[in-house]
């Protein structure tokens, strides 16, 4: 059961990813960033009540919450890295990195002692990023948002974790409650954000609530200590298949690259 949540909340990430980032190239990536998040509240609130807490403490609201601003974070530079970049880029850079981030925080701040395979996963991130953001002096626009993005990233997973096992599916809601109103002040600036056309904007609100899917089904999978490193492939072979994204030599040895510093950073 494990295995077949970790590769539910994979694929989940992996296919809420690549349609956010169309939906992105067509209207706003403010609006789909701050009406996903709407959507995830709907359905991680859902989850929570079917699923019975033990006890939630205020302490573990207040994580949540802090995963929220990571999550926020996060989607607002990758829906904008998505907008403008490739997703063989922006996708890579802010997983592979957010994941490696996590690790190091987990070492600096909370005593973690992570194994061989971890350090060896860190170790590749460095080479595997360089050559997927192209190998220049210089990041480009998309790798530049992949990082900002994988920075949430990291806070999301970090206090995401230091909520405790009782409280449920809560904290999750509570983050996504959280990342909604660090996300408001943008759309009261720009009140168009929030009048997109019907179509659209519900399947800002489904992409959102996909990713919230893919969080509740990662916690579960985590739970029972399976993770998925397959979640950065799908979004970047949709985009070579579907979109027919060109990468250079050097990208495309970069690529199984950042795949192997992902698996051993999750397995380590």
């Amino acid at each position: 059961m494990g295995a077949l949540l970790a590769l539910a909340s994979a694929l989940c990430y992996g296919l809420v990813d690549f349609a956010g980032g169309l939906l992105s190239r067509r209207v706003p990536h403010a609006a789909v960033t701050f009406l996903g998040r709407l959507g995830g509240l709907l359905l991680a609130t859902a989850a929570a009540l079917l699923l019975t807490a033990g006890a939630v403490a205020v302490p573990d609201l207040l994580w949540g919450a802090l995963s929220g601003v990571g999550s926020a974070t996060a989607m607002r530079f990758l829906n904008r890295g998505l907008s403008h970049g490739a997703m063989s880029v922006v996708v890579p850079v802010s997983a592979v990195t957010g994941v490696a981030l996590s690790v190091l925080c987990g070492v600096l701040l909370l005593g973690d002692r992570p194994g061989t395979l971890a350090w060896t996963g860190i170790a590749v991130t460095v080479p595997a990023l360089w050559w997927v953001s192209g190998g220049g002096t210089r990041l480009g626009r998309a790798a530049t948002d992949g990082l900002l993005a994988s920075l949430g990233v990291a806070v999301q997973y970090v206090a995401l974790g230091q909520a405790g096992p009782d409280s449920g599916l809560w904290p999750v809601a509570a983050g996504r409650a959280a990342a909604a109103l660090v996300l408001l002040p943008g759309v009261v600036r720009h009140p168009r954000l929030a009048r997109l056309p019907a179509r659209p904007a519900g399947q800002a609100l489904l992409i959102g609530a996909g990713a919230a899917l893919g969080l509740v089904l990662y916690l579960l999978a985590a739970q029972r200590q399976m993770l998925s490193s397959l979640y950065p492939a799908l979004p970047v072979l949709l985009g070579l298949a579907v979109l027919h994204e060109r990468v250079s030599r050097r990208q495309a040895a970069g690529l199984p690259a950042a795949a192997l510093a992902t698996v051993f950073l999750t397995a380590g």
